[in-house]
């Protein structure tokens, strides 16, 4: 099945990645450009072809850039084919599209979320396999990288990079002046640094959650693979486990604790994931905790220096069935295709695909900080924080939460969540509260 591939996908992803270091140490060929020069050569077509793009690209993040421009590139360069690009906040993103495939009226082309988020558009049927065209990046991108995207033997999709999502930054010497000279690796540990931090006037960690998804992807993601294991998850859509068991009423209660301690910033409810990351380059949250994607704005592009900025996973967690030093996990940002699309817009679409998922964006992607799931050569500007960030990531194949339940059940914990945190509900109502949603799903 598509979600037990994805889970194999995520450490072989980054190991593809980690493959980059060894071939440019070695002196490796750099993989064959495709797509790039074949379409910087060819004539333009007579006839003119628009084709429409949704996108959640709208937070300010280096590779949201690099994917809006190479696509200007690409019009550029074919000046027959237009783009036509509407931008959609990641919070209405999903929504959007199913609804559009529930009536059958998809664009051209959209971004995919693989895993369970394939599930609604191939039971509508509504994409289009690229399988005729998979060839082009047999080179550069291992079948476990394409693993998310591909259902029932069909190839619906290839993934621009690797998101780990549960990476814990945190400022050096703010931990520094409490005793810790280096992240807790116990949640034992972890709680005596939060209480440290807030007693001398720090909030201990920032969190933007206005839109809901942050402390259920990033932040439960990895509580509830520590204290349930990395199968849960798996487990309960099989009907072998269920959210009310002990082990995940203990997660849920990790954050009813945190949240006694004060340990989040009081406004996590009404600030939002791009408002933090400020939040906490400005030294008002000793630490927070988000993707791997900030990693460019956080340590690279910080005027500052990134070398006060660590980073950590989650510790373990005392009694918990998880592996400490796994990091949860995703390939984002596939592109699909209507089945719609024929003649010369298929044509187009496919000329669009070469060009855009070629060797150059994989290793600008890497030049910015970004892991990719593709065996490129490895730019000579690579940052050395990428280095570090695979090496922490590399033990890693946590699930993530919301690419492998249901959206109804995605809604439900992340209500709950924020309920927690806001002290209305306990972690117990909220386990029943899910598990009432999951099993009216399996019905």
């Amino acid at each position: 099945m598509i979600h037990g591939v994805i889970r194999k996908s995520v450490l072989a992803a980054a190991s593809a990645a980690v493959l980059t270091i060894t071939a440019c140490g070695n002196g490796a060929e750099p993989a064959k450009q495709v797509g790039t020069t074949q379409t910087s050569t060819q004539p333009a077509s007579k006839q003119q072809v628009t084709l429409t793009l949704e996108e959640n690209w709208s937070t300010p993040n280096v590779d949201n850039q690099l994917y809006k421009e190479r696509i200007q590139k690409f019009q550029q360069l074919n000046p027959d084919i237009k783009i036509e690009m509407q931008d959609i906040p990641s919070a209405q993103y999903r929504t959007k599209l199913r609804t559009e495939a529930a009536g059958n009226s998809m664009p051209d082309m959209f971004i995919l979320y693989p895993g369970v988020d394939m599930d609604p558009f191939i039971d509508a049927g509504v994409l289009m396999p690229l399988d005729e065209i998979m060839d082009t990046w047999k080179d550069i991108l291992p079948p476990q990288s394409l693993g998310g995207y591909k259902v029932n033997g069909k190839q619906y999709a290839v993934p621009t990079k690797m998101t780990f999502v549960d990476i814990i930054y945190y400022h050096k010497d703010m931990l520094a002046k409490v005793g810790y000279n280096e992240f807790p690796k116990t949640y034992t540990d972890f709680l005596d640094l939060v209480k440290k931090l807030k007693a001398s006037g720090v909030t201990p960690m920032g969190i933007g959650n206005k839109n809901r998804w942050p402390l259920q992807s990033t932040v439960m993601s990895a509580v509830e693979d520590r204290i349930a294991g990395t199968d849960f998850l798996t487990k309960v859509k099989q009907g072998q486990a269920k959210f009310t068991d002990a082990d995940y009423v203990k997660a849920l209660g990790i954050f009813d604790e945190l949240t006694k301690l004060d340990a989040f910033n009081a406004d996590l409810n009404t600030m939002d994931e791009v408002q933090v990351q400020d939040y906490f380059l400005q030294k008002k949250a000793a630490m927070t905790m988000t993707s791997s994607t900030i990693d460019t704005k956080f340590r690279v592009s910080n005027t500052e220096g990134g070398a006060n900025i660590g980073i950590a996973l989650f510790p373990s967690i005392d009694g918990g069935k998880g592996t400490a030093g796994k990091s949860a996990g995703v390939i984002q940002y596939g592109i699909g295709l209507s089945k719609e699309l024929t003649g010369a817009k298929k044509e187009a679409a496919y000329k669009f695909l070469k060009y855009f998922y070629s060797p150059e964006l994989y290793q600008n992607l890497m030049s910015k900080g970004i892991v990719v799931p593709a065996k490129v050569e490895m730019p000579a500007d690579t940052s050395k924080y990428l280095k570090e960030m695979l090496e922490l990531t590399k033990s890693g194949d946590a699930l993530v939460f919301d690419s492998v339940m249901p959206a109804a059940v995605k809604d439900s914990i992340e209500n709950g969540l924020q309920a927690i945190t806001m002290k209305q509900k306990t972690p117990e109502q909220i386990a029943k509260e899910m598990q009432d949603v999951m099993d009216k799903v399996k019905k």
